[in-house]
């Protein structure tokens, strides 16, 4: 079945800011929600910093469920499905619960339950854990609360494939509506900030002191994050029928593995290109036509410079005629949230002609020499998005957004 899908809704929870009003305007402005870390204490570590959501109060958007037996992320998913569905107009009851489905990637799922479980073990206190413990830290579980807060009783998937996450949740929802087997989606991603995954990045000697800088000459490294990103999916035909506004449709995606190594990248950026080749021959759409990209742009030496080789090699001259830009640089890198609120992001580019700075950026590294817009967002006509996401196990993600208007 031949079906163009169309984004009608976007719900987002972000360091620096819950709503896709707040979120646009924060970002355009340059905003940073990067700040010393407050979930837990990091005096054992050489590192401090963190892009946490804040005043977030999980019991304004989980109305079904009991919000203080769910993990946070699953917080945080509800919370942005809420939103998105409030965004496009879409009133729950007026669906037919058996096509409405819910697709969401998660790095972590529910750390924070492990963590609890954990410091319970270790002070000898396991009777505190109670038998509920098994239905919350498992991941599958945060695409099943969305499901059952909402009644949503079509397709439910959780993808669990680390940064790239939210594009693979994206591109699965699309597959699942092109087919015909729902009537509408919820898609994106959802992580909360937890010790495992900033311990993890520390360790690595990942994790930059201050800021995060990508694409900079002096970057040190990425600032780990939390939050959710949730789009509404639709066929365009019936979002045209209820006069929806319609922000972008998606048209194609692009999934590779480099198959090289767990959390090194392939040097050359093979799978990167194959990624981002896939999703430009899945919708149908020239190198030339692409307006922006949304970078990974992670921050650190490496994925910067060889994501700058993997777009030159693909665009070749034409790489160094579009703008591009990492939103890590203020929101940290929200892990398998990130490429879904970068895909909120490509569809507000797309809608609004308008891209995000990359912020931090003073002196260009001489190897990562493109159109990285440098500190001040910029007007410019956007009919083509490029959203790139880039994980360890070389999984990797591209999506294509492109104008409502080009539907006929």
């Amino acid at each position: 079945m031949d079906r163009r899908i169309v984004i009608t809704g976007i719900g987002v929870v972000t360091p620096i800011g819950i709503g896709c009003e707040q979120f646009w305007t924060n970002l355009l402005e340059g905003r940073s929600g990067i700040a010393p870390v407050k979930t837990f204490d990091t005096s054992a570590y050489n590192v401090h910093r963190g892009a946490e959501v804040k005043e977030f109060d999980a019991e304004e958007y989980v109305l079904n469920l009991d919000a203080a037996h769910l993990g946070r992320a699953s917080q945080f998913a509800i919370a942005a499905a809420r939103l998105a569905l409030a965004d496009a107009g879409v009133e729950i009851g007026s669906l037919d619960r058996k096509r409405a489905g819910v697709s969401m990637g998660t790095t972590s799922g529910e750390p924070r339950e492990v963590e609890r479980f954990d410091d319970a073990y270790v002070s000898k206190n396991l009777d505190r854990i109670g038998p509920e413990f098994i239905q919350l830290y498992p991941c599958h579980v945060i695409a099943a609360h969305v499901a059952s807060e909402l009644n949503f009783a079509g397709v439910n998937t959780m993808i669990p494939t680390a940064c790239a996450a939210g594009n693979y949740a994206i591109a699965h929802a699309l597959d699942v509506m092109r087919a015909g087997r729902a009537d509408l989606m919820l898609a994106g991603g959802s992580d909360a900030f937890s010790r495992i995954t900033f311990t993890g990045f520390a360790r690595l000697g990942a994790v930059a002191p201050e800021i995060c800088q990508p694409f900079d000459r002096f970057r040190k490294g990425m600032i780990p994050g939390e939050g959710a990103g949730v789009l509404v999916l639709e066929p365009f035909d019936r979002a045209r029928r209820r006069g929806a506004r319609i922000y972008a449709e998606v048209g194609g995606y692009g999934l590779s593995c480099d198959a090289h190594h767990m959390t090194a990248a392939h040097p050359e950026g093979a799978g990167a290109e194959r990624a981002m080749r896939h999703a430009l021959a899945d919708s149908c759409t020239n190198p030339e036509d692409v307006s922006y990209i949304s970078a990974h742009g992670t921050g650190t030496p490496t994925n910067d410079r060889l994501e700058t080789i993997a777009v030159k090699r693909l665009f070749k001259d034409e790489a160094y005629r579009i703008p591009i830009s990492s939103i890590k640089s203020m929101i940290g890198h929200t892990m398998g949230a990130a490429s879904a609120i970068e895909a909120a992001v490509c569809a507000l580019a797309v809608f609004s002609n308008r891209v995000p700075p990359t912020m931090n950026l003073n002196e260009p590294d001489p190897e990562c020499d493109l159109d990285y817009v440098a500190n001040t967002a910029r007007e410019l006509p956007v009919n083509v998005a490029m959203n790139n996401a880039y994980a360890f196990g070389g999984n990797n993600a591209s999506l294509i957004l492109r104008k409502g208007e080009l539907l006929n």
